[in-house]
């Protein structure tokens, strides 16, 4: 299969720097979540892989291949950039057709896709008459097109109403099941949560985040075990002695900083306490991405960045 490689990439556009020397790899059999702040540079770098814009240095390769030397490019990456791209005046069965056969793909694919997508019972209406979620499914059946080994969407849940959602979620699963290579960018955190394996964040223009999603939260938050008991008091002591402190919340629940579930439940198991209820709480995406992109964001005050690890 194939990965996405950037090395190095900068792009500038006069006096801004857009892209500042970035270097990852995306690689097959997981959905990559692509995360940052307005004017991070996800578009633009997702753009310059595409071959829609010229680097100002560094190399952007799929599969060792920049993506205007590939054959049949089409059979090889599906995108959904703009989902507002197709004309307006073009059935969506007719938009389809057109890429299709610029690239050697037959017209029952297309059938396929637009079932798919959603849209069989609409593919003969004009894309002008179509609502932001229609548009976007038919971006995404247009990304699906060449059934490509590499799939890259910008926001593809914009629009979409709750059942397209978990479509497109369950739909980039399977890809990465197949062992494809996804790479999502998305400002939607609980959502990115639902999908990711890994993520790559950046911040004005530069990487700060290449990790595996659990490892990434894990880094962003100490432990902590949230849990109900019939013998508060007697639990609390036990604790206490082995330096845990237990703080009770207005709903009962005892809430114990600096540990895991599995060493609070081993405790309890010792003493004979019983526990009514013991869960690991983590900190969510949206929180750990909030307190990471704090000094990166384009309209939040300055602050140092730092690069938690970049996998090669």
């Amino acid at each position: 299969m194939t990965s996405i490689h950037v090395n190095e990439l900068t792009k500038d556009y006069g006096a801004t720097r857009a892209v500042d020397h970035l270097t990852f790899r995306v690689r097959p059999g997981r959905v990559t979540g692509f995360l940052g702040p307005n004017g991070a540079g996800k578009s633009t770098t997702m753009r310059l892989v595409l071959g829609l814009d010229r680097p100002t240095s560094g190399t952007a390769t799929i599969g060792g291949q920049p993506y205007t030397a590939l054959k049949d490019p089409l059979r090889r990456v599906g995108a959904l950039l703009d989902p507002q791209a197709a004309h307006g005046a073009r059935t969506a069965r007719n938009h389809l057709l057109a890429l299709a056969a610029s690239n050697g793909i037959g017209g029952d694919r297309v059938e396929d896709v637009l079932e798919e997508a959603g849209l069989g019972q609409v593919a003969g209406r004009r894309i002008k008459t179509f609502s932001l979620g229609m548009r976007q499914r038919l971006g995404i059946a247009a990304a699906m097109l060449g059934d490509p080994e590499v799939v890259m969407l910008d926001e593809p849940s914009n629009g979409l109403d709750p059942e397209g959602i978990v479509w497109i979620r369950e739909l980039m699963k399977r890809l990465a099941r197949e062992g494809r290579t996804v790479l999502v960018s998305s400002h939607l955190m609980n959502e990115t949560s639902s999908f990711a394996d890994h993520l790559i964040v950046l911040g004005q223009g530069r990487l700060l985040v290449d990790l595996p999603m659990q490892e990434f939260l894990d880094s962003r938050g100490r432990p902590r075990v949230r849990l109900r008991t019939s013998e508060p008091t007697r639990l609390g002591e036990v604790l206490s002695r082995q330096g845990y402190r237990a703080v009770e919340g207005e709903d009962g629940r005892w809430t114990v900083e600096g540990v895991k579930a599995g060493t609070i439940g081993a405790v309890a198991a010792d003493e004979s306490i019983p526990l009514l209820e013991l869960i690991d709480e983590q900190v969510t995406l949206e929180q750990a991405y909030l307190d990471l992109t704090a000094g990166a964001a384009e309209f939040a005050s300055a602050g140092p960045s730092t690069v938690i690890r970049q996998v090669a």
